[in-house]
């Protein structure tokens, strides 16, 4: 559990790692802060992938000698080489007598021998201190370690009454221009967003990050049949990788035209797209947290396959009555066998509301 002090500046090692959202996948996010007599000598936290760790930032920018220094992380130091040093290293070389970690890095790589080297070399060694804050921060880091395979997040906008759009199929748009900065938002701290082939035919999105910064996650199609007209916005931008999932039913000359303009088309399945195997895809990628952003049937497949990790509904106060539902047969026939969301949470953006909650 730790001292007061202890959570203190765990909960601030943990706030400076947010700051790295986005920009550091498939690394985690990290944030480190060093302190000497309850006073705080630096803060740092991992910025980019590939650049430096956040116990090495924080050493860099530390002003005065770190002999005696805690420094609090919220996951265990890393021991090999990959785009850096170890971390373990720099931690040893700077004198630092104590290090407070949140959570062990479930990564084979790291997983307890971070934390066997230092104690070796004679520093203090405290794991556990808010333990589940940082695997919440990190939640498709840890999943994709410890059950092989991606945090997935289905998200949609709706009107109050539940619907996502008109009866004429009219939703530009439910939601307000906020909620829309919220979803590029999403989108670029997703290492991949997925949507059907009827989302392409009816909206034609491109799938980029453009209202908010952020990387551009990889796009993908699930397209059956391969419908996919060949001047469809989402073929045409170059700046976001693409992939189509397809089928064996797929023409295999729309196949060969798709891959003449340097796109990639995977059969994955015999007559639909089997999301289990994209998934597995994905594990192959090292990509751990996948948007999946619709239509309808590509939603409701997710649930039913209980591939759902969370929910993320933006609720415009809006009404419709008859239209569009998100969701199609789940196969429910009774109350008892609804799908319970667990720590669920709503928030204010603009005049809308973001619902979110988990399935697992």
């Amino acid at each position: 559990m730790g001292s007061e002090k202890d959570r203190f500046f765990m909960k601030m090692a943990i706030s400076m790692a947010k700051k790295g959202e986005g920009w550091v996948s498939p690394n985690p996010m990290v944030g480190a802060v060093l302190v000497k007599d309850s006073r705080i000598l630096s803060k740092g936290f991992h910025r980019r992938y590939g650049g430096d760790h956040a116990e090495v930032d924080a050493i860099k920018r530390a002003k005065e000698p770190l002999e005696g220094a805690t420094l609090y992380v919220n996951l265990e130091p890393c021991c090999h080489w990959g785009k850096t040093p170890p971390c373990c290293d720099a931690i040893i070389k700077a004198g630092i007598k104590r290090v407070v970690i949140a959570n062990r890095d479930p990564n084979p790589l790291v997983n307890g021998k971070g934390i066997e080297i230092l104690k070796r070399h004679g520093i203090e060694v405290e794991t556990g201190i808010l333990e589940g804050e940082g695997k919440a921060l990190n939640r498709a880091y840890f999943k994709y370690y410890e059950e092989k395979s991606p945090f997935v997040t289905l998200k949609w906008a709706q009107s109050l009454d539940g619907k996502i759009a008109t009866s004429e199929g009219d939703s530009k748009w439910i939601s307000s221009q906020r909620a829309l900065r919220f979803a590029h938002k999403l989108r670029a701290i997703h290492q991949a967003v997925v949507v059907g082939i009827g989302t392409v035919l009816k909206d034609d999105p491109q799938l980029t990050v453009r209202l908010v910064r952020g990387r551009n996650p990889l796009r993908v199609i699930l397209d059956s049949h391969l419908r996919i007209p060949l001047d469809s916005k989402v073929l045409n931008v170059r700046e976001a990788p693409l992939l189509i999932a397809t089928t064996q039913k797929a023409d295999p000359g729309k196949m060969a035209l798709l891959q003449q303009k340097g796109i990639e088309v995977l059969k994955l399945g015999k007559e639909r797209v089997d999301l289990r195997e994209l998934l597995n895809v994905f594990y192959e990628r090292k990509i751990q947290s996948v948007l999946v952003e619709g239509g309808k049937e590509v939603l409701t497949s997710f649930l039913r396959e209980g591939l759902c990790d969370r929910l993320t509904v933006v609720i415009s106060p809006k009404l419709m009555g008859e239209g569009l539902s998100p969701l199609g047969d789940l196969g429910i026939k009774k109350m008892e066998e609804a799908f319970l969301l667990k720590n669920a949470s709503l928030k204010k953006i603009g005049s809308d509301w973001i619902f979110e909650g988990y399935l697992k």
